[in-house]
């Protein structure tokens, strides 16, 4: 029986960049509230996470940030001139606010308590939705994360023995503060689906990254052009990443699941839906059934259509988890659309788990993926997804022993 952890605590809303700042912690709230109201985590083991200390951060980072942070934290008038600047610390991107290290390392701590429960052999699964900080560097903030829960977790992984770890990113933007960590790991394969280099930040992320000497092909990018749906989405990744999990026999699956991929998202330029999002969740989980023996550690991301979109992305990444699928037809609440609403400042809230229109001829096809039967690739590349495809097929499938040009995948 799959059994599944969700590490919560409304400690974890203390990560506030600021009231005007994207990144802002009511899209976890409302989640929450959400999930609760549909019944998906009645009954489920729930965690209350400890802060990652300097010991365990300093796997990932540097203790000379560590510090900064730390003396930010306490207010920036008490820190050493140009530090700020120097470690990332007080842009716009990253501002200074007060208790930044404690619920920096609170985050961290949280990636870290799920992935214990799932190598302890308590649960099947766990997720940390307040996490999926992947662009914190070693030494730096960056793209609105500070400490880098993603890499901590896999690096604790790592140090209890764990060979063999698959990272997979489907943020909208590239997860180089992960590949960064494991550049030259041959033990974590980090594998990144996300809008081209060329037309969003942090313009890292083209196909030719492959990994460092003692890591050749650990380091796969798949990089979408703007305006890339659902179709062109599933289609990209299912031409590249089940092949290459077959190949690297991961131990453990770690996704970052960052939701800013959505249509509606400000920041970026991709055009999936919720009903998209649902379906690459369900297959995360049959890729983590299939080649990582059932062992998924679910991280959360970006997502900055706060109230319309975050909130039922992510409920429906958690009935996922829990083997508790919903209907995409399923009603939202009227009672948790009302308070959405109001904390959105008036804007109208879905009625639905959906984005479709009773089944328009826009709907994803959300075939079952429970054997894991994925459409082989085409090789037709008279599209730019597919053009994507190839580019990272061909940069990567050699190192693997496999051909790229094979349309039997």
């Amino acid at each position: 029986m799959v059994s599944t952890a969700i590490v919560w605590d409304e400690a974890l809303l203390g990560y506030d960049l600021g009231p005007n700042h994207p990144l802002a912690p009511i899209r976890l709230d409302l989640t929450m509230r959400l999930a609760d109201a549909l019944g998906v985590l009645t009954g489920v083991r729930r965690l209350r996470p400890d802060p990652a200390d300097d010991d365990l951060l300093a796997t990932v980072h540097r203790r000379d940030y560590l510090a900064a942070v730390r003396a930010a934290s306490n207010g920036a008038d008490r820190m050493p001139s140009g530090l700020v600047d120097h470690f990332g610390l007080g842009t716009v991107d990253n501002p200074v606010f007060p208790g930044m290290h404690d619920a920096s390392a609170l985050i961290a701590g949280a990636s870290v308590a799920a992935a214990r429960e799932i190598l302890e052999g308590r649960v099947s699964r766990a997720v940390n939705i307040a996490g999926g900080l992947h662009h914190a560097m070693s030494g730096n903030a960056a793209g609105f994360c500070v400490y880098n829960d993603c890499a901590v977790a896999i690096a604790w992984l790592l140090d209890q023995g764990v060979e063999r770890i698959a990272y997979l990113d489907v943020d909208v933007h590239h997860g180089d503060g992960v590949q960064a960590a494991f550049y030259h790991d041959p033990r974590v394969l980090t594998v990144s689906v996300h809008q081209h280099p060329r037309t969003l930040w942090p313009g890292t992320g083209l196909a030719s990254d492959l990994g460092g000497p003692a890591a050749p092909g650990r380091a796969v990018n798949l990089a979408l052009p703007p305006g890339t749906s659902d179709a062109g989405w599933q289609r990209a990744f299912h031409a590249v990443v089940p092949s290459l999990l077959a190949e690297f026999e991961p131990q453990i699956l770690v996704t970052q699941c960052g939701v800013d991929t959505h249509r509606e998202d400000p920041l970026a330029d991709l055009s999936l839906t919720v009903d998209g999002h649902r379906t690459i969740y369900r297959t995360l989980r049959a890729l983590a059934d299939t080649y990582a023996d059932g062992r998924w550690l679910a991280l959360g991301g970006g997502g900055y259509a706060l109230h319309r979109v975050v909130p039922r992305s992510w409920t429906h990444l958690l009935a996922v988890l829990t083997d508790r699928d919903l209907d995409p037809d399923t009603a939202v609440p009227a009672e948790w659309r009302s308070h959405a609403q109001e904390s959105a400042g008036g804007i109208a809230m879905p009625m639905a788990m959906t984005d479709r229109e009773r089944h328009d001829e826009g709907a994803v096809d959300t075939t079952e993926l429970g054997d894991v039967c994925f459409t082989p690739w085409d090789g037709d590349v008279s599209q730019d997804v597919d053009r994507a495809v190839l580019a990272t097929r061909r940069a990567a499938f050699p190192l693997y022993g496999l051909d790229p040009e094979d349309r039997r995948d």
